[in-house]
């Protein structure tokens, strides 16, 4: 069975009250049309069109090269939006999901199942359906005595007997795709809007003679449209949850798991120990027995096993097993930290590297920088990597001691096993066991602290 969908996401959304598209805002940290566009990748759709008009360009640079796009200048109505991806589709064999950008909760199992019921029924269309404790608002599913579905009856249409059904039209369908061409040709515009509606073609297909079916999906949370902020946070707290305790489930541990911000790309080992008010978001992976937070931020970062990350940011770096981190530490912009390694608190590291057993214990900031195994970084040391125009590199060999307060005025090259004495500014290369002091001479005058107290 060939797969095709198609992705709504030409819609306004006024009533998100931002200037960022609707589909754009995130959920855990992925955009509403990101979310959609990966679960239909992830079940092998070979084609994905987009339908967009407003704010399109911003669609386009979110997605890129991963669908193709179809234009909708006027937005009228979901029918018509349809149409637009005529020329991308029309005429291929298979099978076509029509779905939201505005629905970052449905799952690509659910997905696939709908697929798979498709074919099974080897219907024409098939309506993703679920059970609604309070239908207000919804569509409602009508079938006969024999469960046959009938029709669609919006809410405004519907008769008193009809509202007592809880069945619910999501909104998202699959298509024989070419049937779902030829039905758009008999689609009219004669309502009160004056545009043009996917649900008149449940009674089309059925004048066809063709089968219409419904696929009840079970979680009825997994089909919630965002429309507005409320229902954005409703949206990552039911995603937040679905994450969390899945993780839980294959041994992770987390203290707190609504005070717990998990990405849906992100991998964890088991053991790992997850503490209140930390956010671990992008392609982030953390080894086993690993312990993280509480109030750490890790993006796009690899953690090794058994590493403490503790009330500390990581991105886009690597970090070794065996490691500490933090408090209050700042790794970024791809910092590669060893095996066995220590960056304590109120440390910044940017664009280097930390070989096994390095440490920076307190209060530094390493930029652009090289350092040996064993090296320890003392406190309020610091590499001057920017010259005001360009960025320097500064290398520290295995052994070396850097004293508290030393200034690494790069380009600079310590040799291993070299010995930087505290208060130094270094500009020059240091030989491997060279002692390197760059001070002032220390004048005492004796006596003197009563004459400054008496001149205060």
């Amino acid at each position: 069975m060939n797969k095709y969908a198609v992705v709504l996401a030409a819609g306004k959304g006024t009533r998100m009250k931002s200037s960022l598209h609707k589909v754009l805002h995130p959920v855990l940290g992925k955009s509403m049309v990101d979310h959609a566009v990966t679960n239909l990748q992830k079940i092998g759709v070979e084609k994905i069109v987009t339908v967009i008009g407003y704010e399109a360009d911003s669609v386009r640079a979110e997605l890129k090269d991963r669908v193709e796009y179809a234009m909708q200048t006027e937005q009228l109505g979901t029918g018509h939006a349809v149409m637009m991806t005529k020329d991308q589709l029309e005429g291929l064999e298979g099978v076509t999901i029509v779905t939201y950008g505005d629905v970052p909760l449905l799952t690509e199992q659910t997905i696939a199942n709908l697929f798979d019921y498709h074919q099974q029924q080897e219907a024409a269309i098939t309506i993703l359906t679920a059970k609604a404790e309070d239908p207000t608002g919804y569509g409602r599913i009508i079938r006969d005595e024999a469960g046959n579905v009938l029709r669609i009856v919006e809410q405004k249409d519907a008769n008193a007997e009809e509202l007592l059904v809880q069945e619910i039209n999501t909104g998202v369908c699959c298509y024989d795709n070419k049937v779902l061409f030829e039905a758009l040709t008999k689609i009219t515009n004669n309502n009160s809007q004056g545009e043009y509606y996917l649900t008149d073609l449940v009674g089309i297909i059925r004048d066809m003679g063709l089968k219409v079916v419904a696929y009840v999906n079970e979680d009825f949370e997994e089909t919630l449209g965002v429309n507005d902020r409320v229902q954005l946070a409703y949206a990552e707290k039911v995603l937040r949850k679905r994450i969390n305790e899945q993780h839980m489930r294959n041994g992770v541990s987390i203290i707190d798991p609504e005070a717990t911000y998990i990405g849906t790309d992100v991998v964890i080992g088991q053991d790992v120990v997850i503490y209140p008010g930390t956010i671990i978001s992008g392609n982030t992976v953390i080894g086993a027995n690993t312990v993280i937070g509480a109030n750490s931020q890790i993006i796009n970062s690899k953690i090794g096993e058994n590493t403490t990350v503790n009330a500390s940011v990581i991105s886009d770096s690597v970090i070794g097993d065996h490691t500490t981190v933090g408090p209050f530490a700042h790794i970024r912009m791809h910092a590669e930290i060893g095996n066995q390694a220590r960056i304590g608190n109120f440390v910044e590291i940017k664009k280097s590297v930390f070989k096994d057993g390095a440490k920076s214990a307190h209060l530094s900031y390493i930029g652009d920088a090289e350092l040996g195994e064993n090296v320890n970084m003392g406190c309020g040391s610091i590499t001057v990597n920017y010259d005001g125009k360009n960025k320097h590199k500064t290398v520290i060999g295995a052994n070396t001691m850097v004293g508290c307060n030393v200034n690494l005025v790069a380009p600079v090259t310590i040799e291993p096993n070299a010995y930087l004495a505290a208060g130094s500014t270094i500009n020059q290369d240091v030989p491997a066991d060279g002692f390197a002091i760059a001070r002032p001479k220390q004048v005492t005058k004796e006596g003197y602290a009563n004459k400054i107290r008496q001149k205060l």
